[in-house]
């Protein structure tokens, strides 16, 4: 903690933050127009330079291969020409969307004649720190810069190379259309010690958001002493009830834990009420091909060889971000809202049911951010959801919950209107 604290380690870092908060004055002003041209500059610069992200990004992925770091994690570091275009995809798509910035949320008139109106006004400087997937530097810039905001970026060592040019390329955008540069800054130094510093900006910094795994968002609570927002675990469940169709369960299950294992929106466990898990446990294991699978006493029992029992209880509660999913049999609906209330994570919970009354109590009961019915955990996405990009899921109630699009970047102030007033 001391290196956190010396001059050497914070100075420089103090300094990028009083530019940022610089920057973001003059953003919080600036058009519609002039925003959506530095978004649609900076998708067109992000293909022109495709040659160059992607030898910046092999340096990393070769890096990280030779750590031994896991192929679901690679796949989250790795860039294609195609992910670079659905990044600038992504930019476009912002530029696009409505701005959220001078929006009234409501106005009236006091009995007195005084007017007021609550409008939507950006939150100034949102700190974004991140681990190994590069394309969060474009889509968290993107929405920062649309809804007013500097974006101030940390990410990991993993992915340094890659967001040194993704950014660059967001700066050069900025600075074409006459605006600050420093408006998107990424922070070079990658150390805990320059982390904890990061977090610790109280002055330049109005949000803080982390992407990352439990360990990122431990350092968070233990040190930050700005303003943050949890984009936490997502241990998210599938339970499928008695009266499940049990094809749409198969595909729903295969979908929410193959499509991309290796995102906060993938399934982690599977539920299976015990009058169907005789049927249902054989199928979908067949059809999870490559998918290790961990389960209570009695899941096992039916799986047979497919499956290794869970001993530890606290695995229940373990995310993952791999093909491996955990399988436990419950006899109720109740049974199984009790064990997402005990390990669920808050993120994305789901149902498999024909049963009105059974996908109503479901939604009412489970505390997450997203509750579906009858739909893959993996829809749990500002695009799916159509807000655009997302710079995060939150976790918790406050001030955002679930995707975090442009609204949640954005603050309000009342503006009071009088006429000579005095009370």
């Amino acid at each position: 903690m001391s290196a956190a604290r010396s001059p050497d380690a914070t100075a420089p870092l103090v300094e990028l933050g009083r530019k940022v908060k610089a920057a973001s004055r003059v953003l919080a002003t600036a058009s519609s127009t002039t925003k959506d041209a530095v978004l649609l500059g900076a998708a067109d610069l992000l293909v022109d330079r495709t040659d160059a992200i992607l030898k910046a990004n092999a340096e990393d992925v070769a890096r990280a291969e030779e750590l031994g770091t896991s192929a679901p994690l690679v796949d989250r570091l790795r860039l294609t020409p195609a992910r670079i275009e659905a990044m600038a995809g992504g930019l476009r798509q912002v530029a696009a969307l409505a701005d959220p910035v001078g929006e009234v949320v409501d106005g009236w008139v006091r009995p007195n004649g005084l007017r007021l109106r609550r409008v939507r006004v950006p939150l100034g400087v949102v700190a974004v720190i991140y681990e190994s997937r590069p394309n969060v530097t474009s889509d968290a810039a993107g929405l920062c810069l649309k809804a007013g905001n500097a974006a101030f970026l940390r990410g990991s060592a993993a992915a340094i190379s890659s967001n040194l040019v993704i950014a660059a390329a967001l700066r050069d955008a900025l600075d074409k259309e006459g605006l600050p540069a420093d408006g998107v800054t990424l922070v070079a130094d990658t150390t805990r010690a320059g982390a904890v510093a990061f977090m610790r900006l109280r002055g330049s910094i109005d949000l803080l958001v982390p992407r990352g795994g439990r360990s990122l968002i431990e350092a968070i609570v233990e040190n930050a002493t700005v303003p943050y927002v949890v984009d936490g675990d997502g241990n998210c469940h599938v339970y499928v009830d008695a009266s499940a169709d049990l094809d749409v369960a198969a595909a729903i299950v295969v979908n929410g834990k193959t499509q991309r294992p290796g995102v906060c929106n993938a399934t982690e466990a599977l539920l299976v009420h015990r009058d169907v898990a005789h049927l249902f446990l054989p199928q979908v294991a067949a059809a999870l091909d490559g998918v290790e699978l961990r389960g209570d006493a009695e899941a096992v029992a039916l799986l047979g060889q497919a499956a290794t029992e869970i001993t530890d209880d606290e695995e229940w509660g373990r995310e993952y971000l791999d093909l491996v999913l955990k399988v436990k049999v419950v006899g109720s609906l109740d049974q199984a809202v009790a064990h997402i209330t005990r390990h669920g994570s808050g993120h994305t919970e789901a149902i498999v049911t024909r049963d009105l009354a059974s996908a109503t109590r479901f939604q009412l009961e489970v505390d997450a951010a997203a509750v579906a019915v009858n739909a893959s955990t993996r829809f749990t996405d500002g695009c799916e959801f159509g807000f655009g990009a997302e710079i995060g899921i939150s976790t918790q109630k406050l001030h955002a919950r679930g995707p975090m699009g442009l609204r949640e970047l954005t603050t309000t102030k009342y503006l009071v209107d009088g006429d000579g007033h005095v009370r």
